[in-house]
């Protein structure tokens, strides 16, 4: 059996893990530093006054009610309007639009027409520019019955609106439905809790389109953060089939809530390495490919200079190299790529993400990185302390039935009355 990260280090997580500063160097994944990219830059909270203080700014209600008053007046097709959050996690590139799928208008597919449309009415707005988009709802359990289904004040056990399901059932919906599970038995030892919630991400593409086969963990805290749920939250990702549990630590006198989210599967489990190999080499260069959270391809970065144009260059090589081998059409923002650099000061990391560099590392990135520690032959080695990135250290854990990511933050920053136009159907 492959050792795990915290048997291999026999270190404890740092509690000062994603607390850690900020930095320059053209030495980039060697050193841990790098300069602040554009999409750090823009992914910068707004600093208005109503988004400080939970609200939409003035001006951009104004901007998306006349939208929606010009919808209506065109006629088009139905416009409806849905509310939602706008939260950002202390260490994505930018903000997720979080939207509850119970709160949706009766009909809508959540498809990728829609939330086109949903994206152009943020134009002009401080949002303008975001590229991430969650769903969520409560998980509907089901085994041999409906279960509790979403409400709308319709009835019992039937939904007008969208629901997520953890099992089959007999139960009806007239909006989208999300199936996160089969069934299975029951919390007990060696088996993942029943989620409480439901949540889908879609990754909003440079060319306008979408990926919705891509993970995000900052995007789920988001969904979790909205939901202002004050125990330990269950979510199953059904993108990415992950079910993962996050946890409040306890107050460090640092504003707002601190969370643990563990991935709720051995980081040696069948599929982490989707080639079977532990190691399998692209373009000439060795390279882990890894299954936990997203699909990730892990590089040690002594095999590139030190340029940061050609590091970058050469891993989008790479990225698309293994997503031939994968079986992802070249557009999808999978599999993710991470370059790192072993040292006597740890483990420091460098990661793309969609639109240039990560300005930390994904939640998901940080999570497949400590499995791949954990798995012998490798490329990667188990993380011994907290990682360090362009933007601070980011602190993981790992144990035989799990992986964890600690001291991770999320922000609301905003809510928004939004028009929702229903796609139509023949």
């Amino acid at each position: 059996m492959p050792a795990t990260a915290g048997a291999r280090s026999g270190q404890a997580p740092g509690t000062a893990g994603a607390r850690s500063g900020q930095g320059s160097s053209t030495a980039g994944v060697r050193n841990g530093q790098a300069p602040a990219t554009a999409g750090a830059r823009a992914g910068q909270a707004p600093t208005t006054a109503g988004a400080r203080n939970g609200l939409a700014p003035a001006t951009d209600e104004a901007r998306i009610g006349a939208a929606r008053a010009t919808g209506h007046r065109r006629g088009t097709s139905p416009t409806d309007t849905v509310l939602a959050t706008v939260v950002r996690a202390e260490d994505a590139p930018g903000p997720t639009l979080v939207l509850r799928l119970d709160q949706l208008p009766v009909g809508a597919l959540a498809l990728g027409g829609e939330l086109a449309r949903l994206r152009q009415a943020l134009a002009g707005t401080a949002y303008a520019d975001l590229h991430k988009i969650a769903l969520y709802g409560p998980a509907i359990r089901t085994g041999t019955g409906t279960g509790p289904a979403i409400r709308t004040g319709t009835g019992t056990g039937t939904s007008t609106g969208p629901a997520i399901r953890t099992g089959p059932g007999t139960g009806t919906s007239t909006g989208p439905t999300i199936r996160t599970a089969g069934p299975g038995p029951g919390p007990g030892p060696g088996t993942a809790p029943r989620p409480d919630l439901g949540y889908r991400f879609v990754q909003a593409l440079p060319d306008r389109a979408f990926d919705f086969r891509a993970g995000c963990g900052h995007s789920l805290l988001a969904c979790v953060v909205a939901d202002g749920r004050p125990g330990p939250v269950t979510v199953r990702a059904v993108t990415t089939g992950d079910t993962v549990l996050c946890e409040r630590e306890p107050q460090d006198g640092a504003a707002g809530h601190a969370y643990t989210l563990s991935f709720l599967k051995p980081p040696t489990a069948p599929g982490t390495l989707p080639t079977g190999r532990p190691v399998d080499v692209l373009l000439g260069v060795p390279v882990s490919l890894v299954r936990y959270g997203n699909p990730y391809v892990f590089v040690d970065a002594r095999q590139f200079p030190e340029d940061e144009a050609a590091l970058q260059h050469r891993l989008l090589a790479l990225r698309a190299e293994a997503a031939r081998v994968l079986g992802y059409p070249p557009r999808s923002a999978l599999p993710k790529i991470a370059a790192f650099a072993a040292g006597p000061g740890g483990v420091a990391v460098r990661a793309l993400t969609v639109g240039g560099w990560h300005p930390r590392l994904a939640l998901t990135g940080a999570a497949a990185l400590a499995a791949a520690g954990a798995i012998d032959g490798t490329v990667v080695p188990a993380p011994t302390g907290p990682v360090r990135t362009p933007g601070g250290t980011v602190t993981v854990s790992t144990a035989p039935d799990r992986v964890r990511v600690h001291h991770k933050r999320a922000t609301v920053l905003g809510r928004l009355e939004l028009p929702w136009r229903i796609h139509a159907t023949a």
